[in-house]
């Protein structure tokens, strides 16, 4: 079963016989089979026939939409998990101050080792090694603080101190001259390398939201960022350590290789009068855990809709990648391995196992 992406303006999804039909605006046809589809993803604006939709509900085939720079719209679900004493104990456990402190303690820390890891190879290879030696100490005394920081906010604290020192020296490790990064921005992305690491991180969210709700979770009630009106909180939680090992590394690769190209970019103006490119508001700009900014117009890069392509292509073969999987002892996909950390969650939001322990790379 896969995840099928549609990436048009203006396409037309139909129902044909037993499959699904997109006809795009220059007339071409593109066909879905729903037998071999888990889930599909929408970025841009497509009209859904009410044939397509019973195809979609006969099959369960929940639908995510996308805009075109790849900020989440909304959802289509039409097979909710039913077990509501699993989400009551959820809710249980969110008053449980011990438990959200371990359950946050690990997040942060198996996303700085994450980071870490990723900084050490940069170091093998550049000859820079004193600064960037110096880097990664600041971060390893970061990691060193985490077990004996016993509040939620300070922990929140060193997670962004943390990405400082990260994101200072993350492009030390992409070679070519016309990919930019001025640091870390979103909403809008000021740059091209910004533009691709926003969307690869929706990329995991997704992920990681469809996993959580498969293991009949509330994907809004978190244990680690704060909980606020309309926000997935738990799947933010849950990501934290994908972030490095699926979207990090692919976004340095994507370049280095040549996969991406400058004219899978453009610039585009993002105005709070805008409906296609808004600039963000307090509320998603604490979302990406960051300040909010108010401005009346400001310029972003994003992806081309042959750029949004290439990233997905590379995004789902990284997906298939296999590594090896300690708890069960055997080498899984990234894809499975995402699945088998949102159950191995549950089972500890239960009482099944005692601690959670993240994907930490070595």
């Amino acid at each position: 079963m896969a995840t099928v992406y549609i990436v048009s303006e203006n396409g037309k999804l139909q129902k044909k016989g037993e499959t699904l039909q997109l006809a795009h605006r220059d007339g071409t046809l593109t066909t879905i089979f729903p037998f071999k589809t888990e889930q599909l993803v929408i970025l841009g604006s497509v009209e859904i026939t009410g044939g397509a939709m019973r195809t979609l509900l006969r099959h369960g085939i929940n639908t995510l939409f996308l805009s075109t720079n790849g900020k989440f719209q909304g959802k289509l679900v039409f097979q909710e998990h039913k077990n509501v004493f699993l989400r009551q104990k959820q809710f249980k456990q969110l008053e449980s101050f011990p438990f959200r402190l371990q359950i946050a303690q690990a997040i942060v820390e198996g996303k700085l080792r994450n980071q870490l890891s990723f900084m050490q190879r940069i170091i093998r290879k550049d000859e820079r090694r004193s600064f960037l030696n110096q880097v990664t100490d600041n971060l390893k005394g970061i990691i060193d603080k985490i077990p004996t920081t016993t509040e939620l906010s300070s922990l929140r604290g060193l997670e962004g101190i943390g990405a400082k020192y990260f994101f200072s020296v993350f492009r030390e490790n992409i070679i070519q001259d016309w990919a930019v990064f001025k640091g870390r921005s979103m909403n809008p992305p000021e740059d091209n390398v910004n533009a691709v690491l926003s969307f690869l991180y929706t990329l995991i969210m997704n992920r990681v939201d469809a996993a959580i709700e498969e293991e009949g979770l509330d994907p809004y009630v978190g244990f680690y960022h704060e909980l606020e009106y309309g926000k997935r909180t738990l799947a933010f939680d849950l990501m934290e350590e994908y972030r490095t090992p699926l979207a990090d590394t692919l976004c340095c690769a994507l370049f280095n290789l040549g996969v991406l190209q400058p004219t899978d970019f453009r610039e585009v103006i993002f105005s709070s009068d805008s409906e296609e490119f808004p600039l963000a508001t307090a509320e998603s700009a604490i979302e990406d855990g960051d300040k909010p900014v108010v401005y009346q117009e400001k310029k972003g890069v994003l992806l081309t809709k042959e750029g949004l392509k290439k990233v997905i292509t590379q995004f789902e073969k990284k997906l298939e990648t296999q590594i090896f999987y300690t708890p069960l002892a055997k080498h899984l996909s990234y894809k499975r391995l995402i699945r088998e950390q949102v159950k191995h969650f549950r089972r500890v939001l239960v009482g099944e196992e005692r601690d959670y322990k993240p994907l930490i790379m070595k």
